[in-house]
């Protein structure tokens, strides 16, 4: 087994290569997905946000009003400490369960876990490799007013808030450029899928 942290800058198109790569045969874990499921209603996460945070962060069907809980937690950094403890270790929790799943019926599996926020948050020791996707800022910003409405200062108050896209390539073992057309995307997965497999094959021999 091969464990690729796959991460990006804002905007970058993560999600379509993703997409290339489980077409190559990746096993992909959604960071923000498992964060939506352990926060379901009556879960654990759930519970411990209900009894933090009150009632009042519920919608009418009692899932978590992310709106109104982010708006909480990004003005206290307490309150924001609070939400990842609890948060953080139920998400922790379901992604080596859903790793455990993946290698039980594919011991030879790439499995590609796609954390937005991966080097911000520490969590490149905890992969085999991490591969970025790239562009470069000036086009996150012309993507970002394109894709949601925002004005050139807004993006760039978005890419502000987060780790430098060159510091990314700097930490990157692998950095996956998707600055050209999506067919020049696909042909450059290929290459990157076949280093996957041959990294996931060395691993296992050793």
């Amino acid at each position: 087994m091969l464990n690729v942290g796959l991460t990006g800058g804002i905007a970058c198109g993560k999600t379509t290569v993703a997409e290339m790569l489980v077409a190559q045969g990746a096993h992909l874990i959604d960071f923000d997905v498992l964060a939506h499921e352990v926060e379901a209603p009556d879960r654990p996460a759930w519970r411990g946000i209900v009894s933090a945070f009150g009632e009042g962060v519920l919608n009418a069907d009692r899932t978590i009003d992310r709106l109104k809980l982010g708006a909480i937690v990004f003005e206290d950094r307490a309150k924001l400490q609070t939400l990842n403890g609890i948060v953080h270790p139920a998400v922790f929790d379901a992604w080596r369960q859903r790793m455990d799943e993946i290698v039980r019926d594919d011991p030879r599996a790439v499995i590609l876990s796609d954390v937005p926020l991966l080097f911000e948050v520490g969590m490149a020791p905890l992969f085999d490799l991490v591969a970025l996707v790239y562009i470069p800022p000036a086009e996150q910003v012309e993507r970002l007013m394109k894709r949601n409405g925002f004005s050139a200062e807004e993006a760039r108050a978005r890419l502000a808030a987060q780790m430098s896209i060159d510091e990314k390539v700097r930490r990157a073992d692998v950095v996956i450029d998707n600055r050209g057309t999506v067919a020049e995307t696909r042909r450059g997965i290929a290459a990157v899928w076949a280093d996957f497999v041959r990294r996931e094959e060395a691993k296992r021999m050793t």
